[in-house]
């Protein structure tokens, strides 16, 4: 076993799977002191039922510190996903909106696109203010979260550190927090898929059945992130999701208040928002394809 944190210089792929195992049982250890100062509750794991999740669990467990698990209900998380939360995961705690996501979209006036995502913000991002909290946020995933750390100081601006520096500042800045503010730390930053699923079948663990279905990532239904192809499949697995989605646009468009110069209809908006497209490649195709006919 590793008697302290490996040099922050590191490379990720010369670490063997048990080096990063260890490496993050010892990162839980080392801030753990400073979770139980910000919540006696220890650390806020931020549980979503997904892969990565249930290996910073299976971590926080075999590092034997003190930490609850929650879980933010967004009111799109696939039924398949839900059901494998509440029979393999009923102790960790689901937190539900005081809106839905439908109602959002109709307080908002707009649906939620890539570069605004307010959905996130109001049902996701609230959570584990002023404390330590755990996410399962790894590299690998996509070239923006590579340039993240597995350390941040959570708010409007994150501040990175180093593991010297997080030592520093465990001893002399934790009382800087503010009530808005966290300390996010990522303990599988390091790991890729491999690692994660290796971990996985290692431990013998259950998990949501999407993944033998065609997803490598399980988020929310039609996330704004999601690309056209996602989208797509959505529409043919969840079409009472669709349905109420549009419910919410016709109720912006008899308000007035959505797209109202493209003339639009709810069926041609939501395509609209599927295709990846801006408004004015989607409706300025669609529209020389309606003159083209007649």
């Amino acid at each position: 076993m590793l008697t302290g944190l490996l040099p922050n210089h590191t490379d990720d792929k010369i670490m063997l799977p048990i080096q990063k195992i260890e490496y993050s049982i010892a990162l839980l250890k080392k801030a753990e002191p400073l979770a139980l100062k910000m919540d006696e509750r220890g650390f806020h794991l931020a549980f979503s039922g997904g892969k990565d999740s249930q290996v910073l669990y299976e971590l926080a467990k075999m590092a034997g510190v003190k930490f609850h698990a929650e879980m933010q209900v967004t009111t799109l998380d696939p039924p398949e996903l839900m059901r494998f939360v509440r029979k393999n995961y009923p102790e960790v705690k689901m937190n539900l909106p005081e809106m839905n996501f439908y109602k959002l979209i109709r307080k908002q006036g707009k649906l939620p696109l890539r570069q605004i995502r307010y959905c996130c913000e109001y049902l996701k991002e609230s959570a584990g203010v002023g404390s330590v909290r755990l996410v399962g946020v790894r590299s690998a995933e996509s070239v923006k979260r590579s340039k993240r750390s597995d350390i941040e100081i959570g708010g409007k601006k994150r501040k990175q550190y180093t593991l010297d520096q997080f030592s520093r500042y465990m001893e002399t800045e934790h009382q800087c927090i503010n009530g808005k503010d966290s300390i996010v730390l990522s303990p599988i930053f390091r790991w890729n898929d491999a690692d994660v699923w290796n971990f996985i079948r290692g431990m013998e663990l259950e998990y949501c059945e999407l993944y033998d279905q065609g997803y490598r990532r399980i988020g929310c239904m039609f996330c704004p992130m999601a690309s056209s192809k996602r989208k797509a499949i959505d529409r043919q697995r969840y079409p009472g999701v669709e349905r109420e989605i549009k419910k919410s646009i016709q109720y912006l468009i008899d308000k007035k208040e959505y797209l109202g110069k493209y003339d639009a209809s709810a069926d041609e908006i939501f395509d609209w928002w599927c295709s990846g497209k801006s408004t004015a490649q989607y409706f300025g195709m669609l529209r020389t394809q309606m003159k083209l006919k007649f």
